[in-house]
């Protein structure tokens, strides 16, 4: 028996395959804009992707962003900037012989093991002329320790902080010459000291006429200890940050102070209306120097060294200082002298053991126990 479909029964038909071409068309609609948006997205950033990239490893200011844009435009690249935080961080980013990185920012200190383990290759000077503009204590690489090795250049000085003497103009009539000063009687309780064992040995060293502040012989260590007791005596107290000796000098009446952040504290000092004084002791400032290395890693060796060329033209270099605070090796910083005798930072004979004195000194042994 066979029954003709009601009227209902024809109208929901109707509906279901209306709904199934309606459903239909919509899937094809979709897959066309979809296809269209990826088209789209495809063609906007066809002119970035097939722009070259340079990969830069770098530390905070060396690489911001209004000279980022001026490189990009000028040589039409792209340029990726990854930031370290730390040594230990660089040297982490930094393995496999550097692949991920075409050039990266790093201090003398550090360079040396870069340099043995194959991750820094030699410099083509050639294409960074512009060191010729250089200021004559960074001209010469031969007497700039650790960046050339086996007449080879591994590394362009870039960036610069000597430790120097901080001095309150109030209580410190005339400006000191020697980081003795550290240990003058008349400042007992007025010294503010970085807190750490590499730099505060090294001091010591200096203070003993030791021939080398980073390599101090085993029975010069013990010697090296007792000044630092001795210093003790004429301690404040410690900072850590430069904000924290900021703090700690508008609290107290602090005389002397160990720069540890060079040129950035002393901005930071006189930007929060400090009357200070800043001076290179005729021993020398300890100091680190930052400078610009290509990683074995580099896919493209000219547009790196044209990085590196491009950041010493006067302007960028200034923006280093005037933005960052940071000295730079193109144009004088305004507290340093030309005679001024910098120490650049050299690996040390032994790191861990001036920490086990160091902890010593601090948890008050006496001058007897060393």
């Amino acid at each position: 028996m066979s029954y003709a479909p009601s009227a209902i029964g024809r109208y929901f038909f109707r509906l279901i395959r209306a709904g199934f071409v309606m459903t239909q068309t919509f899937r094809v609609l979709f897959r066309i804009a979809r296809f269209g948006l990826i088209l789209g997205s495809f063609l906007v950033a066809l002119p970035s992707s097939a722009r070259e990239v340079l990969r830069v490893l770098a530390w905070e200011g060396y690489a911001d962003p209004v000279v980022v844009a001026a490189f990009e435009k000028r040589f039409d690249v792209r340029v990726e900037v990854t930031y370290a935080t730390s040594d230990d961080d660089l040297w982490r980013k930094l393995q496999h012989k550097g692949r991920d990185f075409d050039v990266f920012a790093v201090n003398t200190a550090e360079l040396q093991r870069y340099i043995d383990e194959g991750v820094s290759i030699p410099l083509d000077l050639r294409n960074i002329p512009n060191r010729a503009g250089q200021l004559p204590r960074f001209r010469d690489y031969r007497a700039v320790g650790g960046i050339v090795r086996k007449e080879q250049t591994h590394a362009v000085p870039y960036a610069y902080a000597e430790m120097g003497l901080i001095y309150n103009r109030r209580l410190v009539k005339t400006a000191p010459d020697s980081v003795s000063v550290l240990w003058a009687p008349e400042y007992r309780g007025r010294v503010l000291m970085f807190n750490t064992s590499n730099h505060n040995f090294s001091l010591a060293a200096q203070r003993l006429g030791l021939k080398s502040p980073f390599r101090i012989d085993p029975g010069d260590m013990k010697r090296a200890a007792r000044e630092l007791v001795k210093l003790r005596r004429n301690l404040l107290g410690f900072y850590s940050t430069v904000e924290e000796s900021v703090e700690l000098f508008r609290k107290h009446d602090v005389a002397l102070m160990f720069a540890n952040y060079g040129s950035q504290q002393v901005k930071a000092l006189r930007d929060a209306g400090a009357e200070i004084g800043y001076v290179i002791p005729r021993e020398g400032a300890m100091a680190w120097l930052d400078c610009w290395a290509l990683s074995q890693g580099v896919r493209n060796r000219e547009l790196a060294e044209r990085w590196i060329n491009y950041l010493l033209e006067k302007p960028v270099s200034e923006r280093l200082t005037t933005e960052h605070g940071l000295a730079n090796t193109v144009t004088p910083f305004p507290d340093s002298r030309p005679s001024d005798r910098m120490l650049w930072l050299e690996p040390l004979e032994n790191p861990d053991r001036r920490k086990e004195l160091w902890d010593r000194i601090v948890s008050g042994a006496p001058v007897e126990a060393f």
